[in-house]
């Protein structure tokens, strides 16, 4: 019997009722297999109410969200009564299978730039007129993708290292690993099996694009033999994507490699920063692995628009601009958005999530002109503050009415310190949940207090 039909008979729950929990949910109970719902808050799918503990005897499958930890209770009880767990990603896969057999998956992951990288993919994919969507940890999710009206020849994964740490199954014809630095330690418990999580994507992929100026990509995919084409800021050798002055250039996937095709131009990328040039260069070679045509690349790219909280200018007004890079929410995406500037009024503070803050600092010094602090782990910055750039003025804002209140006293007190020629930069370098609901309220909330208090 097929996978789609034995589920009709199996006892079936979904653990965790979020966004990815609640798709797995409908697409079940769609086919008229009512599932079991767990989940440590109250939730309703679809008049099912997510319930916090289960029977000892009976479950057959449990699919899993994004997140949810080896050492949860729930899991724990899940392994001890021999229930089979799967993620939503291969979930998704097993009813690819069936329902697309033909359709290819393509993945991309990284500490940061996955969702400006993925979303350059789907550009392209508009460029050439594919049928092919981003999906995953952004947009849509994997089994709302599968499941379209229309279904897609290809479907691009953003994956986090969450959803590649519970997966086993899915194949790609290609990946994409873009640059591993610390973030969600207090997740994986150590850096080392955070990065090892991002690694493993290697071993369920014919073919690797990967990140050259990046040294734990570098060191840690050495021991892989399965197909890398490598990408970086440099010059680029035969077999490698990278940059010639103002031109991004494949010398990988081409008939003769000793020749370069132009893949797109510096104008082309907007912002032309370095880190958005090295998504661009990422994206263009999961694009070429499925045979997209540089011409096609080089229009997908020009007409891509930057997502909403990066790096997104939102006043200029007296010689200082204001920018909104709220998505940056951990150390190494914070550094990439300081470093794309030349003299900085620093935003930062929020839940660190285990990463340490004395590296981005001591990068960040020759830049910043004066920092303003927030959040709940404010004085893991502050510390380092005090030892790599003692000199720079510091404002640290210890408790607000509400976080519309807060961003007004952010901006107010950034105002005092920018002068000409200064960016006013919010780049947290930690989530935001300890004072907003996400990172996009958190950029919206900035957004406005910018227009109201120093647009007026």
């Amino acid at each position: 019997m097929s996978f789609l039909g034995e589920l009709q008979s199996r006892k079936i729950a979904v653990v965790g009722a979020g966004i990815t929990g609640a798709a797995i949910a409908k697409y079940l109970i769609n086919r008229g297999i009512i599932p079991i719902i767990l989940d440590d808050k109250s939730k309703t799918i679809e008049g099912i109410e997510s319930q916090s503990s289960f029977d000892e005897e009976g479950l057959d499958l449990a699919i899993v969200s994004p997140g949810w930890n080896e050492n949860h209770p729930i899991i724990q009880k899940l392994r001890a009564t021999n229930t089979e767990l799967i993620s939503e990603i291969d979930f998704a896969w097993r009813v690819k299978l069936e329902v697309a057999p033909l359709q290819k998956w393509v993945s991309l992951t990284g500490t940061n730039g996955k969702t400006t990288s993925v979303q350059m993919l789907d550009s392209i994919f508009g460029a050439a007129g594919i049928k092919g969507i981003s999906c995953g940890n952004v947009g849509v999710t994997v089994i709302q993708a599968l499941s379209a009206n229309e279904p897609y020849d290809f479907l691009a994964l953003e994956l986090s290292s969450f959803q590649i740490e519970w997966s086993s199954e899915a194949r790609y014809v290609a990946c994409a690993i873009l640059n591993i630095a610390e973030d969600h330690i207090d997740w994986h418990g150590s850096f080392d099996s955070y990065a090892n999580s991002k690694m493993r994507l290697l071993s369920y992929s014919d073919l690797a694009v990967l990140n050259a100026d990046d040294v734990e990509v570098v060191n840690r995919s050495s021991s892989w033999r399965g197909k890398k084409v490598f990408y970086s800021l440099a010059t680029p050798e035969p077999g490698e994507l990278g940059l010639v002055e103002e031109i991004l250039v494949d010398r990988a996937f081409i008939a003769d490699p000793a020749h370069a095709q132009l893949l797109a131009e510096l104008s082309d990328i907007k912002p032309a920063v370095p880190h958005n040039v090295s998504n661009a260069l990422a994206a263009a070679g999961l694009a070429r692995a499925i045979g997209i045509s540089h011409e096609d690349i080089k229009v997908g790219l020009a007409t891509f628009v930057l997502d909403h909280h990066r790096i997104e200018s939102v006043l200029e007004k007296d010689g200082i601009t204001w920018v909104n890079d709220s998505k940056a929410t951990n150390p190494h995406a914070a550094i990439a958005s300081i470093l794309s500037q030349e003299k900085v009024v620093w935003i930062a503070g929020g839940l660190a999530k285990g990463a340490s803050m004395e590296e981005l600092v001591r990068r960040a010094t020759p830049r910043l002109q004066a920092v303003v602090l927030i959040g709940e782990d404010r004085e893991l910055i502050h510390s380092a503050l005090r030892e790599f750039a003692p000199n720079i003025p510091v404002k640290v804002i210890e408790e607000s009415k509400s976080p519309a209140e807060l961003m007004k006293q952010v901006v107010a007190e950034c105002r005092k310190f920018a002068r000409a020629g200064d960016v006013v930069l919010l780049a947290p370098a930690c989530a935001s949940m300890d004072q907003f609901t996400s990172y996009a309220e958190r950029g919206e909330l900035f957004a406005k207090a910018v227009l109201e208090v120093a647009g007026a």
